[in-house]
């Protein structure tokens, strides 16, 4: 006993644990230095909408989504998706994958030092994604197809809550592409080369912060 370690409630309050006692998978603990801390999180959420990816590649996007900041985690079910969980009858599925996902959620934020868990939306559909609201104003579909660039659009746009929409392996139908168009989405591109389901959306996150960055920081001084 005695040992100290780091915890957080997951809602920016962070402290310093002393362990008191132990006993099976339950102990008891001393707080001290309780303190809010959110240095790590960004002014703007970045929810990245991902279509569903088969086998465990759902579970590699949403660990490296939050360790690149991503605060929202909205799982989509798309015309391509290979793995499907939307039905009725596939419920009870649904809910062991959210709650999977919800513990690696944790432990991503636990890696990287993240005091404020991230949001996991429930499974849905493209097309009831496209009609739930509020949305921000700031929506991009990511498309190998695309002319406009996402560095132009973020280098004309000021820093603000954004929905980064990614498709499943094979990526987004044209119908679903127009679908999301009418909703108010751009559809942008990532470069020349077409990136796999599990790189596309930690890229453009990566792209969202190398942008967005430096500008905020020059705001702040």
């Amino acid at each position: 006993m005695g040992e100290t370690f780091p915890v957080f409630d997951g809602n920016g309050q962070v402290a310093q644990a002393e362990l008191l006692s132990l006993a099976g998978k339950s102990g008891l603990a001393q707080l001290s230095d309780i303190r809010k801390d959110t240095h790590r999180e960004t002014p703007y959420a970045i929810t990245l909408a991902q279509g569903l990816a088969g086998g465990d590649k759902m579970d590699w996007i949403i660990e490296k989504a939050i360790e690149t900041g991503a605060q929202i985690i909205a799982p989509l079910q798309c015309e391509r998706s290979i793995l499907k969980l939307t039905r009725s009858s596939d419920q009870e599925r649904a809910q062991k994958r959210l709650v999977h996902w919800k513990g690696i959620i944790q432990a991503a934020c636990e890696q990287c030092d993240r005091t404020v868990l991230a949001e996991l939306e429930p499974i849905q559909t493209f097309d009831s994604y496209l009609q739930a609201s509020p949305k921000p104003a700031l929506k991009l579909l990511l498309s190998p197809d695309a002319t406009k660039s996402i560095y132009s659009v973020l280098m004309e746009t000021t820093p603000q809550d954004l929905v980064l929409m990614i498709g499943p392996e094979g990526g987004h139908t044209p119908e679903e592409e127009a679908q999301a168009q009418i909703a108010g989405y751009q559809i942008i591109s990532l470069g020349e080369r077409v990136l796999r389901t599990e790189t596309a959306g930690l890229v453009a996150i990566a792209a969202v912060h190398s942008i967005w960055n430096p500008e905020m920081q020059n705001r702040l001084k």
